[in-house]
Parts: structure tokens; C-alpha cells; sequence
């Protein structure tokens, strides 16, 4: 892709309307130093400089969309706590709304709180039940989503197993997604993985596919494309791309292509996963064909990785570095 090429791309970004639903969560991080052990037990002693909030999950994914112009529309589930406000703040600091996140009066909002001195992670603290979500839930969020059907370029499933992705769910929304020729991307986990039958694209890493195959694969190509291919045959999906850490990802649609990693520095892994399945999903509604298009999600998560804690890919630091890559790189 020329450089003009590119632009005409990122700006189509900003036409492009992507609902997400899923897992929401909210990511608490406390920054401090150990200089001293606890008297009351062999633990270190946090002296506490500073502490953040960032949106996670479901609505790390919506704010990568943001981050690349386009609009999300995040549905989800919080509960009535202070997390649920905390974490609808954050949205609206992010510029993104909270009206298609339905409150249940009986579940915390799912809420991560990660201690982290001298650039180490010291301990994760979790506050979130794993129950699904109920009934009235279900129709409220597919009422919601019905709604704005017909204005949207594309639908992420953004899976957790935290409960709001129920069977019976992700079944009608991909009925409704199949009836208005919606395209589908999912990122699973293991309790729903062979629900999303058909989708346009399944996003699994080594790990998730390893555990529901039941089958451990090395991180080899050749693993990796019998992987791909086991797993097409169980769910039908029309693409595979599989993430495979430090060796890139591995595209499969019948044939395999795979991409080595774009991480010049790793600093921290924690929501990559978001930033691709984001920048994929923009850049398929875009136009772009499935390769070029993971090539430009792999191009997000190497940059994502070079921050500290999940955090959104910048748009112009993307645009630069698929300058660079398509102006030394053929696109497929």
C-alpha cells in the first residue's frame, strides 16, 4: 500500500461503527515503591505514590476503536457499585457513552486491581462473579443492540467468561448479525468457544486453542497451522487468526500465512489482545482483505506492548509504522 493509499484508509476509520459486547471491566492500578519487608508477615511493603483507573475488557476494545476514529458501541453489564460509576466515568472521560451498559442490582462490576512498583507487578486483586448474567439481562442488551443494528459496519464479541456472553446470547446475536450480512469477530475464551459457529473471524491465542481442542500445540508453524485447521472444521468460521505471542499470529482460511511479531520492545502484554481484535475489525469493515488486515493489527499490538498496563493504540504511531511496513513489505 502507497502512503496515499494509507491515508485514504485511516481516514475511513472514522466512518465506521462497531458495536462491542461484551465483558466490561474496570482496571484499578496502585504505583509505589518497596523499600522494606512487613514485619506481620514475608510480604513487601508498598509505599504508594500514585493510583490510576483504565477501562479493560470489553471496554479496552472500545476505547482502541476510538483510538482509531471510528465509534463503539460498547454493551455490557456493570453492577450498582462504585466500580460501575468509577468505570462509567472513564468512559465518558474516553469519549464514550455508557447508555448500552445495563446495571444488575446482584453482581459486582468486574474490577482488576493491579499493584505494580519499580515496573513490577507485584499482585492482581480481583472483584467480579463468573455467573451468567440473567435472563432480563440477555433481552434488555439484545433490545439495545437491535436498535442500532442497522447502523452498524460490524460486531465484536469480546469474551471473559465473566458471564455476560451466554450461549443462548451470542446464538441470537449471530442471527441477527447473519440476517443484516453484519460481519462477526470474535475473541473467545473457554467456556463459550464453540458457540460462535460461522463468525467472520475467530481470534484465539495458543493457549484458548490448545485447551479446547484438548490438545497441546508448540508454538511452531506447523502446530500452528494444524491448529488452525482442526479448529475450522468445529466451528465453520470463515477466517482463523490465531495470536502466537512472540512469534506473531498465523492466518488461516483454508490455507495458512504466518506473520512474525512487529514487537520492537515488550514492556507489558495486558490488553493486546484488545488492540487486535479492534484494529482487525476496523480494518476488515475499511476493506482491507484478511491478511493485510492482521498485518495491520499486528503492527497495533507491537506498539501497545512497548506501554506499561493496557492502553489504547495510538492512530498516528499505527499510520507511521504500517508506512514504514507496506513501503518495504508486499501486503500479502
Amino acid at each position: 500500500m502507497t502512503k496515499k493509499h494509507l491515508e485514504h484508509l485511516f481516514q475511513s476509520f472514522e466512518k465506521k461503527r462497531v458495536a462491542v459486547v461484551g465483558d466490561v471491566m474496570l482496571d484499578k492500578y496502585i504505583f509505589g515503591k518497596v523499600e522494606r519487608i512487613s514485619p506481620e508477615a514475608p510480604v513487601p511493603v508498598i509505599d504508594v505514590s500514585s493510583q490510576s483507573y483504565r477501562l479493560g475488557g470489553a471496554a479496552n476494545v472500545a476505547t482502541n476503536l476510538r483510538s482509531l476514529g471510528a465509534t463503539a458501541l460498547l454493551f455490557g453489564v456493570i453492577g450498582d457499585d462504585d466500580d460501575g460509576a468509577i468505570l462509567a466515568l472513564q468512559l465518558h472521560k474516553e469519549h464514550l457513552s455508557a447508555d448500552f451498559l445495563v446495571t444488575e442490582h446482584t453482581r459486582p462490576t468486574t474490577a482488576k486491581t493491579r499493584v505494580i512498583a519499580q515496573n513490577h507487578h507485584i499482585v492482581r486483586i480481583d472483584s467480579e462473579t463468573r455467573a451468567p448474567i440473567s435472563s432480563a439481562t440477555e433481552r434488555t442488551i439484545l433490545a439495545l443492540l437491535s436498535e442500532h443494528l442497522h447502523t452498524l459496519d460490524a460486531i465484536i464479541f469480546e469474551d471473559y467468561n465473566k458471564g455476560v456472553l451466554t450461549a443462548t446470547l451470542i446464538k441470537k446475536i449471530i442471527a441477527m448479525a447473519k440476517k443484516h450480512d453484519i460481519p462477526i469477530t470474535v475473541d473467545p475464551k473457554k467456556d463459550n468457544f464453540f458457540e460462535y459457529k460461522h463468525a467472520t473471524v475467530f481470534k484465539p491465542n495458543l493457549k484458548e486453542i490448545s485447551d479446547a481442542l484438548g490438545r497441546k500445540f508448540s508454538n511452531s508453524d506447523s502446530d500452528a497451522t494444524l491448529a488452525c485447521d482442526m479448529l475450522q472444521k468445529k466451528i465453520k468460521a470463515k477466517n482463523i487468526v490465531l495470536t502466537r505471542s512472540e512469534k506473531g499470529m498465523t492466518v488461516f482460511n483454508g490455507k495458512a500465512e504466518h506473520i512474525p511479531s512487529m514487537a520492537l520492545e515488550v514492556a507489558d502484554v495486558s490488553g493486546a489482545g484488545d488492540t487486535v481484535i479492534a484494529t482487525l475489525t476496523v480494518a476488515l469493515s475499511a476493506g482491507l482483505d484478511i491478511t493485510t488486515a492482521a498485518k495491520v493489527a499486528n503492527l497495533a499490538a507491537g506498539i501497545v506492548c512497548a506501554e506499561v498496563g493496557a492502553v489504547a493504540v495510538d492512530k498516528q504511531k499505527l499510520f507511521s509504522a504500517c508506512t514504514r511496513y507496506f513501503s518495504s513489505a508486499p501486503t500479502s
